[in-house]
């Protein structure tokens, strides 16, 4: 299964989201899983190398090509962490795709970008949102979740600010972390076409 992690904006939680998806795979007795960083700046590979996650082989793959070689292993859970402001590199993984991760922020310019990445996805592939660092009972956060009800955009998990503040390259994945993400990998696993 392919699962990308995917979002024209930077910034929103899109290599903590992936990270943690392989993570929680990982966790829960997948026999292989893969991250692979498609991304140049190589955020996934660093935090890797600081703190490997057991039972998650990373590749990395900054191309169309090696992204796309990637995704073809045909065994396991493959995650991928896609860069921000390359389309092309977006476009051939979401063409692999089974299912497509969506990080976003509650509030600002963020369904925007939401949207322009769900136009670049082919309509076969199921995607849903997932709200990172979200500021728990907030009006932004039900601003949120109620627009994307509005437009039949499921959201797929909701992240609290803590689990994102205490994520990062010198960080553990923390079980908090893995217990809602293990819930979104659930979900996209269960959309699989």
């Amino acid at each position: 299964m392919n699962i990308v992690v995917s979002n024209v904006k930077g910034g929103v939680g899109k290599t903590t989201t992936a990270v943690y998806l392989a993570g929680a795979a990982a966790q829960r007795g997948r026999d292989a899983v893969f991250l692979v960083d498609g991304d140049r700046q190589a955020s996934a590979a660093e935090w890797f190398e600081t703190m490997p996650i057991p039972g998650v082989e990373l590749l990395e793959a900054p191309s169309e090509r090696t992204v796309a070689r990637a995704m073809e292993r045909g065994d396991g859970i493959v995650v991928v962490d896609t860069p921000p402001g390359d389309e092309r590199i977006v476009r051939a993984a979401l063409a692999r795709a089974d299912a497509l991760v969506i990080p976003t922020r509650a509030g600002g310019v963020e369904p925007t970008r939401v949207v322009a990445t769900l136009e670049m996805t082919p309509a076969n592939i199921p995607a849903g949102v997932v709200i990172c660092s979200a500021r728990l009972g907030t009006r932004d956060l039900d601003a949120t979740i109620e627009w994307w009800d509005e437009l039949k955009v499921p959201v797929w998990g909701i992240i609290p600010e803590r689990v994102s503040i205490a994520a990062g390259p010198s960080a553990r994945l923390s079980w908090e972390g893995l217990e809602l993400y293990g819930g979104v990998l659930k979900k996209a696993m269960s959309k699989r076409h």
